[in-house]
């Protein structure tokens, strides 16, 4: 990855809840993503597509789905292979991600101070410790769809 995408990447992860900055930093997910594209694709381009795309999923802007379709789309591998290196990937990468954030909420202060508001948001969305972060909730524009960092285990 070059110098210039590592740095607009981690100006972008300032933008993240600490605990989702923390968890991320912690990880090496270039290093891994580098791996894991060395091993299912031919050349350096694809390779730096690909961790480009494992940002955007880290960064929240995009979605499971539509991470395993880009690979898909933007590297040129079938729907099989895609699902191979996704799953690989969550396994890899975003589940220890995902491990991290949920221990660092837990530890965090600001779950002690729960609040039923909070509670009920848990609750609802079924499972999301980020309902207990102490982190004003996005500000949705019209038209445009807020997709918040928080990464799904699969089962």
């Amino acid at each position: 990855m070059t110098e210039k995408s590592k740095k607009l990447i981690q100006e972008e992860i300032l933008n993240l809840p600490k605990e989702v900055q923390d968890a991320i930093n912690v990880s090496n997910w270039e290093k891994l993503s580098e791996e894991i594209g060395k091993k299912y694709l031919i050349n350096e381009d694809e390779v730096y597509t690909f961790q480009l795309e494992t940002a955007c999923f880290l960064l929240g802007l995009v979605d499971e789905d539509q991470y395993q379709k880009n690979i898909e789309d933007d590297i040129g591998t079938s729907k099989a292979e895609a699902e191979k290196i996704t799953d690989e990937v969550f396994q890899k990468i975003f589940n220890p991600i995902n491990n991290i954030f949920i221990e660092k909420i837990k530890k965090s202060d600001n779950v002690k101070n729960a609040n039923a508001e909070q509670n009920l948001n848990f609750i609802l969305s079924g499972g999301d410790y980020s309902a207990f972060l102490d982190v004003p909730p996005p500000v949705e524009e019209e038209g445009n769809e807020t997709v918040l960092p928080v990464f799904f285990i699969k089962k």
